[in-house]
């Protein structure tokens, strides 16, 4: 038997499966040469998802990162002959309208992230997958590049190992749990197992359902869960007799059921003969948690196979059976049909990178099949480089606050997310009903009494509107189109452009108590604050001033925009948006680490400073009208970008004189405690309270203004956002040399313009109000954007400015097509809608002549 090695420049826990090996073998890719792999079953995996998944790959989804890794992965799998690109069908049945135009919004995303989707009826649904009731089928949607991995992703998971292994860059180990991750310091030194110590300053989980039970040995709490997935077998079916094929028809999904299906192929082949149907359950879906999974002694088919409950699929067997009669009468076969485990996260997305909690405990969780691949080549780059070739922002471990992962919170949410998996057709702005009411503001009671309209972000209540302005503001709102669509009307209440006219015409008030704040000192606070900012941070800057800035990958790409102030020599104010934040305060921590500055310390004021914008043209004014003293309030004596401590009748509040909404006005910062009391003098002096809607949203895009992990990304450098300073500071920051090379370039690949749309009626005359992200085409040949790097142009935001009375979108374009003026198209829902880029860089719209003013 192989003798354990005591040292390793990493360690996978989780070896066998397909997200294991490809970890193991991207990193090999990349250079690395002692590797060692353990996992607590057989190598490849006899008892994980791997070893009973569907192994099918569909490349449609809403998220450009999901797009990238499925597509990279069916790429790899086809370089290993290993994939039979069969095609897939998504179908919407007659009655279901509103499936048939989520087929239409999936295309679009397809167009806008690089997949080859598009639209068939119902006649070339059944050509393509005849064992459907023609009747039945009202259109489809056609994946061309949609397969199976074959014979098993098991399979190409054992290959990927004995190439590994050959290499002599790994060494594996089966039949080999761990028993304890050695942290110290809160560093990774190791991993315990019986056959012995192995000493790493990595180690990388690659476990799947059991993910949060190593992560626990390492102080980590992942928020996974996994879930039960009816999985039936229906036969004998030998259509493909003789073939040899492991699959004869396309894939198909039936989602307006939960379900999909699939034939095996010919009989002889890995498990053919027959027809395979799964299900999600949407309405009670079972949760079990990973301690609660049995031994592989115990299970009577595999630790991640349960025994199927007639219960959990009479419902949506029946509707099955109505579209495909061929599974009624075949019968199903009890023997082979199980509930097999997933992993479900608190958000739906992967947890990748390194854990907030401990360093060097890198996460490759919660990976299906059809991404296995692209998320290894995504670990594997990221602990390579720093860096993954794609933002990450989506899937970082990091996005997630403590609070997020607390147990309750998170079987809440995973129990949500088990409901959605087989349902694309979340709106962009579907809220969670679960985990609300975590972190109120102290405004939180006056919002609820004026009837606020609340979702959630970061755990944060926001109220997005008000329904009492529906009354006080009835003027306004008679201004404000009504959204005859219901898509577009969702989660969005008209009072908030109401609020929105108000605020620009008078003034308003607005809760921002979402965001992260932290007071950094001490003696190398200005010295790391420095290295991680584009702006001048320290030096000469005088107290009070607020400085908005940038921290950039090693790249140059933007991984974060924030505002500094300076509050005394050694001490200054980090502001972070709120759904940001935590991943800020990782990239703080950790480039502190790398650099060696210790000699700092961090207050975290997030849930003690309760923050107020008091924005509008007679914001200055009212807030005269309250402070103790007014005349110090005069732009002179209290300049833009600065910031000082005020008294308001009596009340201590900290004053910045900023916006992110363009306006004239500050943002007030008081203890928790003084909160409600600010609040009552500013509604007591006539200022009415206005939704995170005009901040968030409306206003922004009026004002052209970038939000991070949106519109501002790692991919994109700060040049091509036209957020680049004038001049580069003398001291260094971190990705100096990259911007600086970035800097010498005649032009930039690629400029995030402002474009507003030029009409907005669809084909049957009703006004159209876009969420979410689409493509957007060159109307010469229909075809999306692409810049020199391969950056595809699509809207990274979108909103209706009611100042302007024009949808207002921000996205990237090649420098070919960056050129104001020029006309695009945009797709959503099946048309096509006439886009003029407005402004090429940063330039705001609101008050610009050349568009026309509301009416």
């Amino acid at each position: 038997m192989a003798t354990l090695p005591s040292q390793a420049d990493a360690v996978i826990i989780g070896l066998g499966g397909i997200v294991g090996a490809s970890v193991a073998h991207h990193l090999i890719e990349r250079g690395w040469t002692h590797l060692v792999g353990i996992d607590a079953s057989a190598i490849p995996t006899d008892v994980g998802s791997t070893a009973h998944a569907s192994d099918f790959c569909f490349m449609t989804s809403h998220d450009r990162m999901a797009c990238y890794t499925t597509t990279y992965s069916r790429q790899f799998y086809e370089s290993l002959g290993h994939y039979h690109r069969v095609g897939g069908i998504e179908i919407a049945r007659v009655g279901d309208e509103a499936r048939l135009a989520e087929l239409q919004r999936k295309v679009a995303s397809g167009k806008a992230f690089g997949t080859h989707v598009h639209m068939i009826d119902a006649d070339e649904v059944v050509e393509h997958f005849p064992l459907l009731e023609r009747e039945r089928v009202l259109g489809g949607m056609w994946d061309p590049d949609a397969g199976l991995v074959v014979p098993r992703s098991q399979q190409v998971a054992g290959e990927l190992v004995e190439r590994a292994v050959e290499s002599g860059h790994l060494r594996a180990f089966a039949d080999t749990a761990a028993q304890d991750i050695d942290v110290q310091d809160g560093r990774v030194c190791g991993v315990q197992t019986a056959k012995g110590y192995i000493a790493s300053p990595v180690v990388i989980l690659c476990c799947g359902i059991w993910g949060p039970l190593p992560a626990a040995m390492a102080g980590v709490a992942l928020p996974l869960m996994p879930v039960e997935h009816p999985l039936m077998f229906f036969g004998p079916f030998d259509a493909f007799a003789g073939t040899g094929k492991e699959i004869g028809y396309p894939l198909m999904r039936d989602q307006g059921n939960s379900a999909y299906m699939r034939d095996t192929g010919d009989p002889s082949s890995t498990e053919g003969g027959m027809l395979e149907w799964g299900y999600y359950e949407t309405t009670h879906p079972r949760l079990v948690h990973p301690r609660d999974i049995l031994a592989r002694e115990q299970a009577r088919l595999s630790p991640s196979m349960h025994d199927l409950e007639a219960d959990q699929i009479a419902e949506p067997f029946e509707r099955a059976v109505e579209l495909t009669p061929l599974l009624g009468e075949l019968g199903w076969d009890e023997k082979h049909s199980f509930n097999g485990l997933l992993s479900v996260t608190s958000d739906g997305g992967s947890l990748i990178g390194e854990a907030p909690e401990t360093r060097g405990l890198w996460c490759c969780e919660a990976v299906w099949v059809k991404d296995g691949p692209g998320m290894g080549k995504i670990l594997a780059d990221w602990l390579t480089d720093g860096h993954p070739s794609i933002d990450p922002c989506s899937i970082d471990i990091a996005r997630f606050y403590p609070v997020q992962k607390t147990p309750h919170h998170v079987y809440g949410r995973c129990e949500e997310i088990a409901r959605k998996i087989y349902d694309p057709a979340v709106h962009p702005r579907e809220p969670f009903e679960s985990g609300r009411n975590l972190r109120r503001s102290p405004f939180w009671p006056r919002e609820c009494e004026l009837g606020g309209y609340f979702m959630e972000t970061a755990g944060w209540e926001r109220a997005h509107g008000y329904a009492a302005n529906e009354t006080r503001l009835a003027h306004y709102l008679d201004e404000v189109p009504e959204r005859p669509v219901e898509w577009d009307a969702r989660h969005f209440w008209q009072v908030s452009n109401a609020e929105h006219l108000a605020l620009s015409e008078d003034v308003g008030m607005i809760n921002l108590s979402h965001f992260a704040i932290y007071d950094i000192s001490g003696r190398d606070a200005e010295a790391l604050l420095e290295y991680l900012s584009v702006a001048k941070i320290g030096g000469d800057t005088p107290l009070g001033k607020g400085v908005y800035t940038h921290f950039l990958d090693a790249r140059g790409g933007v991984h974060s925009d924030l505002t500094i102030v300076r509050l005394a020599r050694d001490c200054f104010r980090v502001i972070c948006g709120g759904d940001t934040g935590h991943r800020d305060l990782m990239w703080i921590t950790r480039r502190a680490e790398d650099v060696g500055l210790t000699r700092w310390h961090l207050e975290d004021r997030s849930d003690s400073l309760a923050t107020l914008g008091l924005w509008g043209p007679n914001a200055r004014r009212i807030l005269q009208t309250l402070a103790d003293t007014p005349e110090e309030l005069t732009s002179e004596r209290f300049p833009f970008a600065s910031a000082r401590k005020i008294q308001v009748r009596g009340l201590p509040v900290w004053a910045f004189h900023i916006s992110y909404v363009g306006e004239q006005g500050w943002e007030l910062y008081v203890p928790f405690s003084y909160g409600l009391a600010l609040w009552d003098l500013l509604f007591e002096a006539g200022v009415p309270p206005v939704g995170i809607e005009t901040y968030a949203n409306s206003r922004r895009l009026e004002k052209s203004l970038r939000l991070q992990n949106v519109d501002l990304l790692t991919d994109y450098n700060l040049l091509e956002t036209g957020l680049a300073r004038p001049k580069v500071k003398n001291p260094d920051f971190h990705g100096k040399a990259a911007h600086l090379e970035q800097r010498e370039r005649e032009r930039q690949p690629a400029y995030l313009c402002t474009l507003v749309m030029e009409s907005h009626l669809d084909g049957t005359g009703q006004a159209r109000y876009p969420v979410g992200q689409s493509p957007l085409l060159d109307p010469e040949n229909g075809e999306v954007p692409v810049d020199a790097l391969g950056r595809r142009s699509y809207t990274t935001s979108i909103a209706y400015g009611p100042s302007l009375g024009r949808n207002i979108a921000l996205g990237y374009l090649p420098a070919s097509h960056a050129v104001e003026g020029r006309s695009l198209l945009l797709e959503y829902f099946g048309e096509h809608y006439p886009m003029r880029v407005e402004a090429v860089g940063y330039r705001a719209l609101y008050d610009a002549e050349n568009i026309r003013p509301r009416s």
